[in-house]
This record gives C-alpha cells, structure tokens and sequence, in this order.
C-alpha cells in the first residue's frame, strides 16, 4: 500500500512539473531579476515609447522597491538598504507608513537591465516618495541615476549608518560578500 502511494504521489509530482514547470522556472528566473539590487543603467536600460503612468494602491517590497498592479517598481534615484541590512526593516516600515491607505501615480522612466520598472512615485498631494525616503533618513541619493537632484534632502548621517548601500555605489562590492559571509555564519552558528 505504501509502495503504491509513492508511487502515485511520484507521478503526481511528474505531471505536476511537466505542467507548470516551465512556467514556474520563468517566474522564478524574473523574480531573481527583479530582486536584483541595481537600479537602471541608461546604457542597458530598454527605451520606453511613451511615458507610462500608473495609478494605483502599492504593496511595499522593501525600502525603495513596490508593487503597483502587478508592476514591480524600484523608486528613481535613490538606494535604500536592503531586508537583510542594517536599517533595511525600517526602509521599508517608512515607505509602507508613507504609502498607506493612498492611491499612488508612478511615472515610469524606463525598464532597467533586469526587467524591473523604474518609475519617479508621488503621493496624492504630489510628494515625491523617493526624496520623502531621503528626507527620512532611510535612502540616500544615487547620482550615478539621479543626477544628484536628492543629495540636499539627505540627513548628515545617513551615508554612515547606511555604509552597505554607500559601498555599492562606490562599486565596494567585496563590502557586501564580507557581510553576507558574516551574516550567513551567525545564521549557521559557525
């Protein structure tokens, strides 16, 4: 009986897989893009035809990165820490306290080289959502994007509480693998 379940389960699990695989490696694949921690590249990024607005209530993913009717949005311009980051928690407590029980307007900018919109996010009383987050402490201005139009709005001491995001843009990319090295060592008890 036993032997007849597992089997029967095995089969379920092949056709399963045969079904939905394929489709699920697709969503998988842009979901591993879409959380890749790059904003768009002019270089690389895709021509829009046309500015695109889109209306709508966000989900909040973390503290410069929301959905807006199955859109995945990365906010223009700015670089907040990531989750598993210091201060990333409360990145992303701000922009969710900022978005709460509003209709948002994103003005897409382009498509990044992941696949990812960028947009410029206002609330409904035409705040900026990106130069909100600066203001707040808890993003800081991304030149090499922006232009440096938020660089004025950030708190004296955000660059060094949020040494991760700082380092990425100066392409200290070995900052990040020493951190995740040390997180992933606490997480094992190593």
């Amino acid at each position: 009986m036993e032997i007849v379940f597992l089997v029967v389960v095995g089969i379920g699990i092949v056709i399963f897989l045969l079904l939905y695989g394929s489709k699920g490696d697709e969503k998988a694949q842009r979901q591993k893009r879409a959380n890749r921690f790059e904003p768009f590249d002019a270089k690389t990024a895709q021509p829009l035809p046309e500015q695109t607005v889109i209306f709508g209530a966000p989900y909040v993913v973390d503290g410069d990165s929301l959905v807006i009717k199955k859109t995945q949005i990365r906010l223009f311009g700015v670089d907040a820490p990531e989750m598993n980051h210091p201060y990333g928690i409360r990145a992303k407590q701000k922009l969710w306290a900022l978005c709460k029980n509003h209709s948002l307007r994103a003005e897409v900018v382009a498509i990044d080289a992941h696949g990812r919109t960028v947009a410029k996010v206002y609330l409904p009383d035409g705040r900026d959502l990106s130069a909100e987050m600066v203001k707040a402490g808890l993003a800081i201005d991304w030149a090499k994007f922006s232009g440096g139009i938020y660089r004025d709005l950030e708190v004296p001491d955000a660059r060094r509480k949020m040494w991760l995001a700082d380092a990425r843009q100066k392409g200290h990319m070995h900052v990040w693998a020493e951190f995740d090295a040390k997180q992933n060592a606490v997480r094992t008890g190593e």
